[in-house]
């Protein structure tokens, strides 16, 4: 039979047992912001790619746009994981608190499904994790460093050739 009292210390054991997880969710939602504004981020830049090639290219920009094209696919694809992992999470430690607090309150013996679901949540926060690494890797990839070395090297020249006119 379920007991029906709430009285005071009843209600606040129940809260404060239920914060804990409350942190966490507060956790996963702001890394779904973070992973949300990245992928916002991918898809403009997929758009304007698009847009750029339509019109006449030289062969070299269009290679380099497709391969680009193809990073930024993939990296959407691990963004878009990411945030179905972390609604999972979210969902699982909700779902924590809700088995946490009836348990408390009304006598419910939920809390083996209770743990079940926090580490649930957990297992899916740590796989979100890796997710939004490998997808941060993957980000730097197609920076072309080659590029930042011959600027380098060009302004080197060019400032020897100023400091020394006659040589």
């Amino acid at each position: 039979m379920i007991n029906w009292s709430l009285d005071a210390d009843t209600v606040t054991h129940s809260i404060q047992l239920a914060l804990a997880p409350v942190f966490f969710l507060t956790a996963v939602a702001g890394m779904i912001g973070a992973v949300a504004g990245r992928l916002a981020r991918i898809i403009d830049r997929a758009r304007k790619l698009e847009e750029m090639l339509r019109q006449p290219q030289e062969e070299e920009f269009i290679a380099r746009s497709l391969t680009e094209l193809h990073f930024l696919r993939k990296r959407g694809r691990l963004a878009n994981v990411c945030i179905g992992l972390l609604t999972v999470c979210g969902f699982c430690i909700g779902l924590t608190i809700a088995l946490l607090f009836l348990g408390e309150a009304y006598g419910i013996n939920g809390h083996g499904y209770a743990v079940l679901g926090f580490l649930l949540g957990v297992a899916m926060f740590l796989m979100a994790l890796a997710c939004f690494l490998w997808e941060t890797v993957m980000a730097t990839r197609l920076l072309d460093f080659h590029m930042l070395t011959k600027v380098r090297d060009a302004v080197r020249v060019i400032r020897r050739d100023t400091e020394n006119p006659g040589a």
